[in-house]
């Protein structure tokens, strides 16, 4: 799933993102509620994982923008104040789930999890096609024809976020931050590499190419010629 994690502690933050990308989820991370406001309602996320005290723009106003936007993006609190009327108030702006910190990061994974499964944008979103190519987000289950792709966890966030902007060019600093997190070397060869992977799987063993390098910007995935 792609998510959005509005958290200003920079080490709760890393914790969190670096625990769901390795969990298999695209991540986006930032520290000022009004800049998490303006990507909610510009990108498409499956959920916003939003702290309530935050620079900028506080959580109960960011989230209940959202709602009167009429996004349906499904909204978990993760915060500090633990008072019934906190969770109430999280509750009624639009918040769909509310966890307390500290937090066990278990429940916190299993809980985005559980809101994946019932989020509304998830109906039209499980499912990703390029050409021949088809992507079950759900099952974590890749196709070409009727071949099965078997992926590595990485793998299959990096053809996710391929996918997800079909047709788009997708840059190399874009997927080292939502593949591999905001704090990954830039010097690294592990886009080049993994990329490499991804087309010995997706393009090699069948005559047309999907994945296609755009000299000096990045990649894209598309089917036309």
């Amino acid at each position: 799933m792609r998510l959005l994690l509005v958290e200003d502690d920079k080490e709760t933050a890393k914790f969190i993102a670096k625990g769901l990308v390795q969990a298999g989820h695209t991540i986006d991370v930032v520290a000022d509620g009004k800049d998490g406001l303006a990507l909610a309602i510009r990108e498409d996320y499956d959920i916003v994982i939003l702290d309530r005290m935050l620079p900028g723009l506080d959580g109960l106003s960011l989230a209940r923008t959202l709602r009167t936007a009429g996004s349906r993006v499904s909204i978990l609190f993760l915060t500090s104040l633990g008072g019934v009327n906190d969770r109430v108030q999280g509750l009624d702006v639009g918040g769909d789930d509310y966890l307390v910190k500290p937090f066990a990061f278990a429940e916190l994974l299993a809980r985005v999890n559980a809101l994946g499964r019932r989020s509304p944008l998830r109906s039209d979103g499980d499912i990703l096609r390029a050409g021949d190519l088809e992507l079950d987000i759900e099952n974590r289950k890749v196709t070409r024809g009727h071949e099965r792709i078997e992926l590595q966890p990485k793998e299959f966030v990096l053809l996710e976020t391929l996918m997800r902007n079909k047709g788009r060019i997708v840059t190399r600093t874009m997927l080292l931050e939502r593949v591999w997190g905001f704090h990954f070397d830039p010097r690294t060869s592990v886009v080049e590499t993994h990329i490499s992977r991804l087309r010995a799987k997706i393009d090699r063993p069948f005559a047309k190419a999907l994945i296609h390098t755009v000299r000096g910007s990045g990649y894209s995935i598309h089917d036309s010629p």
